[in-house]
């Protein structure tokens, strides 16, 4: 009968083991699409890399390139939410004997006692072995198979002690996962604050070796089930692993299930919490963050003339609209009559609608405090209590979400400083002096609708000797020395900047082309990497300056933006290296320029 138990106990952790889709996070190297754009012959041959590999013997890129199919895909995927978390990784290969023989050699098998490693054939599979690893290392004809289960045992002695069962019951948790068959581990109480006995009781039994025990016990345990694992996996024919959140026209593709991480992290700390005297019971359910963000996509594309990173957000459908109606803001117009009329060095302009993100919060806050410790008219009194004390149109109104800053250049000035040092009896002196001084030149400005709070502010300001009124702007006291910050307030505009020379009146082809951009993008931002470098670069290092230049030289700018729409529940951020260049890959443009400046 107990083998019996141990035989269904088995079987669910390898049959939960293999659904597809359940992952808790899954990344893709498209190498199928990836060398469509560039050479893995290029790239592993270039000088940088052989020089790397010459300088360190034991770690030659190449060597791999003879058993490993790069132009196929590569992925790595796992679980750790689970009551069995692991990672496993899945290697095409060009051939299975090849393989062996490159692992025996790259691990130095041989049949004396003293290897360190091992491998055992199994007709239709090979496992490598290595001693004192958990981790295993499959392969067939087609797949190398590289799988960990990662499960440890907890160095926290306030935990709570894990239940004892015996090895003959196994029970399911929420995603079918089997519970951990536990032999009877020594429970090590958490010591009370005025038990002096308990406190003596738990340094006394030497508690690092109990769990140095108790952690070999499970990495036996683990073994087992690991072997289980793999021989399901390989008995009848191995299947590579898929999952339909990944992107294949990406270089590389990531996926992240949002939910299943708040439940690892609440799981992780849920003991812990117990300090609070039950009151963690209280706490947003982890589940329902989840319920929330369905999941992150992060997938990169390496194209001749720039390198491209895409973060998409799968929210759910509640959400999703209320997102939705967040970033879809119609932009107050005033705000472009203190825009620049020539590109900046650096900009980013940012527009949400405040209104609804204050109007949302009440039910989303409902939402994530969804538990049964409240009751539905707990949750209401707490969402009416926020309802009545924050006024959301009004309060949108001090700020209503359109937001922009601009670096425009450098200025040399001579600017007031402070100088402190000590007289003759050792008594602090402060004395006031003129220095030149590079400064940034900036400006800050966002929308504030409100028909008095900006006003009325700006007043308390002016009497408490904080601001100092000039004309329609207001000097900020004590700023001299980063060239005097003022406020200007224009209606419903406000601006925070420390040079008035580049507002021109809404007009110039910057102003017209950011129109154009922010009519698609809630949020759009740019950085001239050559220019900036030129205008701050006149104070660094002649060294520094030499780097500087040539990482200017081969990429032009950075740039980001996110769309107004979301697409399927998704909302999209975009970051973007360019380069000069489209001669060849981005990939080959970065080794060659890494290669330069490490040559000399």
């Amino acid at each position: 009968m107990k083998h019996f138990y141990t035989f269904i106990f088995l079987l669910a952790a390898y049959l939960t083991f293999g659904q597809t889709n359940k992952y808790d996070y899954f990344v893709q190297f498209n190498g199928n699409q990836l060398s469509k754009k560039v050479s893995v012959a290029e790239v592993l041959n270039h000088p940088l890399i052989n020089k790397y590999s010459s300088k360190k013997p034991d770690f030659d890129f190449t060597k791999y390139t003879s058993v490993i199919q790069l132009d196929q895909k590569i992925t790595i995927h796992g679980k750790f939410s689970d009551s069995i978390p692991y990672y496993q990784v899945t290697i095409p290969i060009k051939n299975r004997d090849a393989v062996t023989q490159f692992l025996v050699k790259e691990f130095k098998i041989s049949d004396s006692n003293d290897s360190i490693a091992g491998i055992e054939d199994f007709g239709k599979y090979s496992v490598l072995t290595v001693k004192g690893k958990r981790q295993s290392m499959v392969w067939n004809n087609n797949y190398l198979v590289i799988l960990e289960l990662t499960k440890t045992r907890s160095k926290n002695f306030y935990d709570v002690p894990p239940p004892v069962l015996n090895d003959s019951v196994y029970s399911e948790e929420s995603y079918g996962d089997p519970v951990e068959v536990v032999k009877a581990p020594i429970a090590i109480e958490a010591p009370a604050a005025s038990d002096a006995a308990e406190e003596e009781y738990l340094y006394d039994g030497n508690p690092y070796e109990e769990y140095t025990l108790q952690q070999a016990e499970l990495d036996r345990e683990l073994a087992v089930k690991q072997n289980a694992i793999v021989k399901e996996l390989f008995e009848n024919g191995f299947t590579a692993p898929i999952s339909s959140k990944i992107n294949e026209s990406a270089d590389i593709s990531s996926w992240l299930d949002y939910g299943r991480v708040f439940s690892s992290l609440y799981s992780a700390y849920n003991y812990p919490m117990a300090i609070f005297g039950g009151y963690d019971k209280f706490f947003p359910m982890q589940q329902n963050f989840g319920n929330f963000v369905k999941g992150i996509n992060v997938d990169f594309y390496f194209d001749k003339d720039n390198a491209r990173v895409e973060e998409v957000i799968e929210y759910s459908e509640e959400i999703a609209d209320v997102m939705g109606k967040i970033t879809n803001r119609k932009i107050n117009k005033n705000i472009f009559n203190y825009f620049p009329a020539q590109k900046p060095l650096a900009y980013g302009s940012y527009h949400m609608n405040t209104k609804q993100a204050l109007e949302s919060f009440p039910s989303l806050t409902a939402d994530i405090f969804q538990n049964p410790k409240f009751g539905k008219e707990d949750i209401t009194i707490v969402t009416d209590l926020i309802s009545t004390i924050v006024d959301e149109e009004a309060t949108a109104k001090l700020f209503d979400g359109d937001l922009s800053a601009f670096l425009y250049g450098m200025k040399d000035v001579e600017v007031m400083t402070k100088k402190y040092g000590y007289d003759e009896n050792y008594e602090e002196t402060i004395t006031e002096e003129k220095v030149k001084k590079s400064i940034p030149l900036f400006s800050v400005i966002f929308t504030s609708t409100h028909p008095t709070f900006g006003d009325k502010l700006l007043q308390l300001g002016v009497r408490k000797k904080l601001l100092t009124q000039n004309g329609n702007y207001y000097q900020i006291f004590g700023t001299e020395e980063y060239g005097t910050i003022f406020i200007l307030k224009d209606k419903d505009v406000v601006v925070i900047a420390n040079t008035m020379d580049y507002f021109n009146n809404g007009t110039g082809t910057f102003v017209k082309e950011i129109k154009k951009d922010l009519g698609k993008n809630y949020m759009s931002g740019k950085l001239n990497i050559a220019q900036t470098v030129s205008t701050f670069g006149k104070n660094a290092k002649e060294s520094d300056l030499i780097l500087f230049n040539k990482i200017a030289g081969q990429f032009s700018d950075i740039t980001t933006e996110s769309p107004k729409k979301l697409v399927d529940n998704k909302l999209k951020f975009i970051f973007k290296l360019n380069s000069h260049k489209a001669d060849k890959n981005i990939i080959l443009q970065t080794l060659d320029l890494a290669d330069e400046m490490t040559s000399k």
